[in-house]
């Protein structure tokens, strides 16, 4: 096989790598119930449950230490193939150095193939969505001058300096630059941000920093190859700012494009994240704030791989947020269904569907490490584990909540009741977090997008309001917030006598 290194070239790996150089020897390696708008729930009285086998509140510290990589490996992996997934996020790869640092972790898995799945370098699509927003009342004639397009011209036009990519992908990033700026003038013009503007828009973080990654790997040495998403027929739903991903399709283009039968893969795929194309509309879609998670699972479950890294800027899945408990720890292991649930509600790590291909997979781990400091262990996340010793694993606070309280006596022993209401949240286009029912009563918390994480402004729920009117007596509350304790479902009532009394005590601390 060709080699991936230019004669005369040296990786930017710190440590000297094995000869003769091969590509595939020198690179990378509850108690209450969820629903989505218009899906009845379990019209089950007061206690609503999800078939889950963690309630949704453990702490296994003392657990086995996470296996390692090479305990996760496949045997006779084919040389040539692609055989671990490796994502970075935008603080992995905010500027130029840290770029070169990513570049040190993908050789320091000198016995695998990567294929790099990166997100929008640093604050990029912030700043996008910013200049979209500034544009609805820019002149058009203004629009270079708009500040947040001049940082992103900055910053990419920067790192791709200080890492000395070709002159082919200088001018690829232009023509990106550029293909931006008259977006955001056809914008000015039209006074209008319609939902699949915005996921055009929104796509540029993440054709910037690939192309230039892709490019200065090259520049190193190392054989690398660029896609969008697309390339490689990842394929969603046409549902602008919050796509779905169609598994069938997506699955067997992505192994025909990555894993041909007889072929040996010549470079390194580096691809968008958080990018799809709707398959009825062929127009850019995106799957969701923190989509690149997930469309590194999509990538790993269609090659079959045995692992899938997704390396961010914390150790790991953590026992609660550092910013609020100082002394919050690493888990070490957690089921699929754990870390769905964590992301679900609050935790920031990893996209709440990005675990859905794992799960279709059966075999997909997904290890979750820091860029930052590669040496700690992180968390692996699979598809079981003993739970046996399990209490708790985690806290988790989802801010910003706004809780709708639906109160009616046409609940008691009234079929349908339930269609009814949640046909409502469906007609105004509103999905559900949570869901408590008693006899007369359900309260829910709403989410009101889930992509851009919005909030509803007043006159979306004084319309969800109105439109309870002859069906039940509506209110809201806002800036509430939902804690979630993740923790094993059998041992439910020693966890909730434990919360209770804590909950008691805090109680009689504020009166």
């Amino acid at each position: 096989m060709q080699s991936p290194f230019k004669p005369g070239r040296r990786c930017v790996c710190q440590r000297p790598l094995p000869a003769p150089f091969r590509l595939s020897s020198l690179l990378l390696r509850s108690t209450r119930h969820r629903t989505d708008s218009g899906t009845q729930p379990s019209p089950q009285g007061r206690r609503t449950r999800r078939q889950s086998k963690c309630l949704h509140i453990r702490a296994c510290l003392n657990a086995a230490a996470a296996p390692s990589f090479q305990q996760l490996q496949q045997p006779g992996q084919d040389a040539g193939k692609v055989t671990v997934v490796m994502k970075f996020g935008g603080s992995s790869v905010a500027n130029a150095q840290r770029m070169r640092e990513v570049a040190d972790i993908i050789c320091s898995f000198p016995e695998h193939l990567p294929c790099i799945v990166l997100s929008a370098m640093g604050k990029t699509t912030n700043l996008l969505l910013a200049a979209g927003s500034e544009a609805l009342t820019t002149d058009p004639s203004s629009i270079p001058s708009l500040q947040p397009l001049r940082d992103i011209k900055e910053l990419h036009r920067k790192a791709a300096g200080e890492l000395r990519v070709d002159g082919k992908a200088h001018a690829e990033m232009e023509s990106l630059l550029n293909e931006l700026q008259q977006l955001l003038v056809g914008i000015s013009i039209m006074q209008d941000l319609t939902p699949r503007a915005l996921d055009s828009l929104a796509s540029f973080g993440e054709r910037l920093s690939t192309r230039i990654f892709a490019a200065f790997l090259r520049a190193e040495g190392l054989a690398a190859q660029q896609y969008d998403a697309w390339d490689l027929g990842l394929t969603s739903t046409d549902d602008f700012t919050n796509a779905d991903v169609l598994y069938e399709p997506t699955l067997a283009k992505i192994a025909a494009k990555l894993a041909p039968p007889g072929k040996a893969q010549q470079a390194i795929p580096v691809v968008t994240g958080f990018l799809a194309r709707g398959i009825n509309t062929g127009a850019i879609t995106t799957l969701g704030r923190g989509g690149s998670d997930l469309s590194a699972t999509v990538i790993g479950a269609a090659l079959d791989l045995p692992e899938v890294q997704v390396w961010k800027d914390v150790d790991g899945v953590l026992t609660s947020d550092p910013r609020i408990v100082t002394k919050a720890l690493p888990v070490p292991l957690l089921t699929y269904e754990e870390a769905t649930e964590l992301a679900f509600f609050g935790a920031q790590v990893l996209h709440p569907q990005a675990m859905q291909p794992a799960l279709q997979s059966r075999q997909l781990a997904v290890r979750v490490k820091n860029s930052y400091n590669r040496r700690a262990g992180g968390t692996v996340i699979v598809q079981k584990r003993d739970m046996q010793e399990v209490l708790m694993t985690s806290i988790v606070l989802k801010d910003n909540v706004t809780l709708l309280d639906v109160v009616s006596t046409r609940m008691l022993g009234q079929f349908g009741f339930l269609s009814t209401v949640f046909g409502i949240f469906a007609d105004n286009k509103i999905s559900v977090d949570v869901v408590a029912t008693s006899e007369i009563s359900i309260s829910l918390t709403l989410d009101p997008s889930k992509m851009w994480s919005r909030d509803l402004i007043d006159e979306e729920l004084d319309a969800l309001v109105h439109a309870f009117e002859g069906v039940a007596k509506a209110s809201y509350q806002r800036n509430m917030s939902i804690i979630s304790l993740i923790c094993n479902i059998d041992r439910t009532s020693e966890i909730l006598e434990k919360v209770f009394k804590l909950l008691d005590r805090i109680d009689e601390t504020l009166t």
